[in-house]
């Protein structure tokens, strides 16, 4: 059984960091962050790689001695566990890319359909927020807008754990739900969008020179659920970079400072992502397909009327599955993507 390919590669580089991170003038060093960050990943690839070829090769000792029937079960059973590890251990060797261990912003912008496309941007933000929370990621919601009646018609968190980026940029596109709508009195069937995009999170010190002249920034009043205060004083603020008119709201702080401050954090990932996009002419690698939020396109259907039925049209993934996937179950579906 070959665990995961590329592992001697893996090695050479770990200690080539390590003796950089050891070096005398490490510190002094403006890529030492990156250059520790990525240490610590290989290190702990190449400490869990090697653990499941220790147990393999354990196991192939005991099957080489004589061994009862109680010990053939343990076996069989540490066979299934080191089974799931080596495919774990598999998705992470495909995440290579040159941001996939990075953290990373996700939006969801509801589309076509009105109070239904909210409610859909709504039932989505539920459904990454539910698998982040399984799987041990943070979050925080930078901006939300609400809704006119239910759900949401935009929301912005950032999002920090291993691999997030890598795992998440297949989510990219417009999301598709079909259902018998709650808000029709006569139950008929509505079709409703929203759209995904998920950009790195890159590092602090990134070249990006933002000149007052090309921004405008509003200040406004927070919307929403917030209390305590949120949502009395005028906190909220929404930058526009007037050369590419790109916006960026926040609005998850009380203070005004702070929302201008991650606003301007945000603005600054969003113009490097479109730099990098000119420079390597790898949109879809970067940003993805910008597609129109309607009728004629889309990345994934979610079906619950007249069958249930989950496509996700990049992988080709399918489930009959729709309610556990909606309730974060698509952890199966992301490696699937990754795998593609």
């Amino acid at each position: 059984m070959e665990v995961t390919p590329g592992l001697d590669s893996k090695i050479i580089r770990r200690d080539e960091l390590d003796k950089i991170i050891n070096s005398v003038d490490f510190w002094n060093s403006s890529n030492k962050d990156s250059d520790l960050k990525e240490f610590n990943n290989l290190n702990n690839l190449v400490n869990d790689i090697t653990n499941v070829k220790n147990k393999i090769e354990s196991n192939i000792e005991l099957l080489n001695e004589e061994i009862d029937d109680d010990m053939l079960q343990v076996i069989d059973s540490e066979y299934e566990d080191i089974n799931k590890d080596v495919q774990r251990l598999r998705i992470d060797t495909y995440l290579s890319g040159e941001f996939d261990k990075n953290d990373c912003f996700l939006e969801i912008h509801s589309g076509a359909g009105g109070t239904e496309a909210c409610d859909w941007a709504n039932m989505l933000y539920r459904m990454y927020t539910r698998y982040l929370t399984k799987n041990g990621y943070k979050y925080i919601e930078i901006d939300s807008q609400p809704g006119d009646e239910v759900g949401i018609k935009s929301v912005m968190i950032e999002i920090s754990g291993k691999n997030a980026y890598g795992y998440l940029k297949g989510e990219i596109g417009v999301h598709r739900l079909v259902r018998i709508s709650p808000f029709d009195a006569n139950k008929r069937r509505h079709t409703s969008f929203a759209s995904v995009l998920v950009t790195p999170k890159f590092d602090k010190n990134i070249d990006i020179n933002i000149n007052d002249s090309d921004i405008r920034v509003d200040i406004y009043r927070s919307s929403g659920p917030g209390g305590q205060g949120v949502n009395t004083t005028d906190s909220a603020v929404r930058v526009t970079h007037i050369p590419t008119g790109i916006v960026v709201t926040c609005q998850n702080e009380r203070s005004q400072i702070r929302n201008r401050e991650i606003a301007m954090e945000v603005l600054k990932n969003k113009l490097y992502s479109l730099e990098l996009e000119k420079q390597n002419k790898e949109i879809k690698t970067i940003q993805g397909d910008m597609m129109t939020i309607g009728f004629g396109s889309g990345k994934r259907s979610y079906v619950m009327c007249p069958y249930t039925l989950v496509k996700d049209n990049d992988s080709g993934y399918e489930t009959s599955n729709v309610e556990g996937i909606l309730d974060g179950e698509i952890g199966e579906m992301l490696e699937k993507n990754i795998r593609r």
